[in-house]
Formats: C-alpha cells, sequence, structure tokens
C-alpha cells in the first residue's frame, strides 16, 4: 500500500509554485518599501506561549493545537499563528534595543486541527507583519495602507477591507457585561459553542457563522457605541488618515478578534469569491502583547495573510514559471560536448537553457523544445561543428537565422538580453 499525505495537510505542486513566489517575492518587495524586515521563527514553540498570548478559552487553544510532550516531558506545540513567536522572539533577543520601532514581516507554515475545507487547512501558510512600539493611529493607517497597496500590487481588486475597533482594558469590560446581559437574554436561540462562549469569550458570538446566532444578535449592542474617549479619538484618527491616504474601507462594528490580545483597531480585507472562508487577512492592534509575555510595555499592531486563499483567488490569473530562454538540440557526440560546456556557461550567466540527457533524436529533442515553450532553439551537428555556424530557430514564428559558433556565448547573451527587453 503507498503512503500518502496527511488530510488536510497539502503538496505545493511545480505547476502551483510560480503563484506562491510571486506572492511572497511581491510581500518581501512591498513590506520593504515600508522599512519592515523578514523575521523567521521556529514552527514549535513551548505550549504555555500560546495558552498565555492567545488565551485559554479560545477556540485555537482549547479544540484546534497540535500539541504533545518531547523526550524531556515538556509541552510543545506547532504554532497556530505567527504574532505570539515573533513577540517571543522580539523579546527574548531584546529588539526593542535595537530602534525605538521595530517592523518585522515572516512568512511560513502555521498548523491547526480543523475540519478541512476550501481555504482552510490543518497546515496552512501565512505572511505577516507585526509594527512594535508606537500606539499612533497614523501608524494603523500606514499599516493599512501597505495591506491594501499588496493586494493592488498582487492584482487582486475584488477584496475589499473592513475596519472596527475593540476598545482597551479601560472601555471594554463595560461593554462585554452589556453584550453578557443581552446574549443571556436570547441563550436558546444560540448554537452550542456559543452558549459555551456566551460567558468566557462573549465577543466571538458576533462572528459565529450560524444562521440562528447571527438572527439572534442581529440588534446586539456596538462596541463603538462604548469606547471611551480616547479609544473613540484613536478610532476617529485612523479613519481621518485612511481617507487622506485615498485608501477605501467600510465600517464593520460586528467584526471581533478570535484572539484574546487584540485592542482597539481591528482590521479584514474579506472578499466575495472564497464562500464561508471570506477573509483573506485580518489583524489589529495588541498594545498589551509584549508586556503580557514578559517583555516591556510597548503598543504593536499587525496582521496576516492566508496565502492559500490568496492562491485561490489568483487561480484565473495564470503566473507561470518562466521559460527556458533557449534549448540546445545536438546530433553527435562532438556536438554534445560543445553544447553542454555552452550550456554550463550559460546557466552560470542566469540564462535558463536546457539541452537533451537521454540520447533522443533531433526531431524528438525538438518536440520537447516546443512542451517546454523555449523562445529558442539553436541545432548542433557535426556539419555545424564543421562549417563554424548553426541553425538558431525561433519558436514562436518558426523564423531561422543562421549564428556563428565562434563566439557563441557572446552572441547568444547579446541576442537574449535584446528579447528580454523587447519582451519588458
Amino acid at each position: 500500500m503507498s503512503i500518502t499525505g496527511i488530510k488536510g495537510m497539502n503538496d505545493i505542486l511545480p505547476e502551483e509554485i510560480a503563484t506562491w513566489q510571486f506572492l511572497e517575492e511581491t510581500a518581501r518587495k512591498i513590506f520593504a518599501t515600508y522599512g519592515c524586515q523578514e523575521i523567521r521563527v521556529p514552527v514549535v514553540e513551548k505550549t504555555e506561549l500560546f495558552c498565555r498570548s492567545i488565551g485559554e478559552t479560545t477556540d485555537i487553544v482549547e479544540k484546534e493545537m497540535y500539541t504533545f510532550n518531547d523526550k524531556s516531558d515538556h509541552s510543545l506545540t506547532l504554532r497556530p499563528e505567527g504574532t505570539a513567536p515573533v513577540m517571543r522572539s522580539f523579546i527574548q533577543h531584546k529588539l526593542y534595543n535595537l530602534d525605538q520601532v521595530s517592523k518585522l514581516y515572516y512568512m511560513g507554515p502555521m498548523f491547526r486541527y480543523e475540519r478541512p475545507q476550501k481555504g482552510r487547512y490543518r497546515q496552512f501558510h501565512q505572511i505577516g507583519a507585526e509594527i512594535i512600539g508606537i500606539d499612533d493611529p497614523r501608524m494603523d493607517a500606514q499599516v493599512l495602507a501597505m495591506l491594501s497597496h499588496y493586494f493592488e500590487a498582487v492584482g487582486l481588486d475584488d477584496v475589499s477591507l473592513q475596519i472596527n475597533s475593540l476598545g482597551c482594558p479601560e472601555c471594554r469590560p463595560a461593554y462585554r457585561q452589556t453584550l453578557i446581559d443581552f446574549l443571556q437574554e436570547r441563550m436558546d436561540q444560540l448554537c452550542p459553542d456559543c452558549q459555551r462562549r456566551c460567558s468566557s469569550n462573549p465577543l466571538r458570538v458576533l462572528d459565529c457563522k450560524s444562521k440562528s446566532c447571527k438572527e439572534a444578535t442581529v440588534d446586539a449592542p456596538s462596541v463603538l457605541d462604548h469606547l471611551c474617549p480616547s479609544c473613540d479619538e484613536h478610532f476617529a484618527t485612523v479613519q481621518q488618515r485612511l481617507n487622506q491616504l485615498g485608501t477605501s474601507y467600510t465600517i464593520n462594528n460586528r467584526m471581533v478578534r478570535g484572539l484574546d490580545y487584540y485592542t482597539k483597531t481591528t482590521f479584514e480585507m474579506v472578499t466575495n469569491n472564497l464562500g464561508a472562508q471570506n477573509a483573506v487577512a485580518a489583524g489589529g492592534r495588541y498594545d498589551g502583547l509584549v508586556e503580557e509575555l514578559g517583555g516591556p510595555a510597548l503598543p504593536g499592531i499587525g496582521f496576516a495573510m492566508g496565502v492559500e486563499r490568496l492562491v485561490l483567488l489568483l487561480q484565473d490569473k495564470k503566473i507561470e514559471t518562466p521559460p527556458p530562454a533557449l534549448f540546445l538540440a545536438t546530433l553527435g557526440e562532438e556536438a554534445e560536448l560543445f553544447a553542454f560546456k555552452i550550456l554550463n556557461q550559460l546557466q552560470r550567466e542566469g540564462i535558463y537553457a536546457e539541452m537533451d540527457f537521454s540520447g533522443k533524436s533531433l526531431k524528438a529533442q525538438l518536440r520537447r523544445a516546443d512542451k517546454l515553450n523555449c523562445r529558442y532553439t539553436i541545432m548542433i551537428g557535426e556539419n555545424e561543428l564543421a562549417t563554424g555556424s548553426a541553425q538558431l530557430k525561433h519558436m514562436v514564428d518558426g523564423e531561422q537565422q543562421t549564428i556563428q559558433l565562434d563566439g557563441l556565448l557572446d552572441g547568444l547573451r547579446a541576442l537574449l538580453d535584446d528579447s528580454a527587453a523587447t519582451s519588458l
């Protein structure tokens, strides 16, 4: 019996990888222009990290984490999200001593034990950013502008920004109690999960996808009506700055976050093209998280994007790996020796070229060049070596030209450079 992959943990095949690389490379380029630097953290952390940061009553900690004891009986967890590990590293290595503001980004796999479905898997990938050290609402607006810039750069114009405020430790407790009182009167209309959440994590009830819960909470009190003056001013300034930058958004006063550490500004990038899993990026401000994890009292704001969901949205864009610039088709041992050296020199200069290593006929080699979508094919045999020239075929229109073998590398280099410039 053959061994198959684990359900919900998917292979990323060569035919898909160009889209992944495009998304990752665009993130590196865009984020760098806003001053962000990449950080890489382990996929395994101490379980305590996620219990303290995410919250022990959240669904992630209660039901979704991959947790195990190692041979020293330490409880370890495959990271279910990226913010807590980045904060752990930020604190452990005292990155706050390097600059007043730390701008970090990351990308890589996360793990949650969930029922696999379209856009939601047990191993999934995120690209995220964390800005630590400043609580100015202008930074919130710039983070949102950076996120919008990224979506524009990858060509996703059917994604919209939604924002909300969750208040702070000063004003949220009163709203939380108001919401609990509201939910208690409608307990019999709530799903079993929300009945359980009602006292431990009542804000999550507003985010439930159950039809009965949506109907029961349609008139739920809005957190925006319970903000303290400081949070109200902060949220108003975020909106003012977004308007100034021309970054479009809508206010969604039912938006909450599934993690305990969020305060003030929260946001999502949503689409109508993925069914129930409509959020492709989400985040917010977490001003108490660094201190909660044992670091200094520094504010922060960040977000994460689901790469698999972005890939789904880009599936009609047909992002492909560039084909070989040149195929060297040979006939005879001497021609193969000559071409092999040229091939190696081209590849060392960063030019993608191919040739046959299986002894195929010249006709079969040309078929392979066509299958690989090579721009050019050069045919070299005994006659070509004897005359010192060969035929170079343009695979798009079939035109051929004679090219001298003496100085062949320089001739090919110039031809490929001109061809690349023409295609720009």
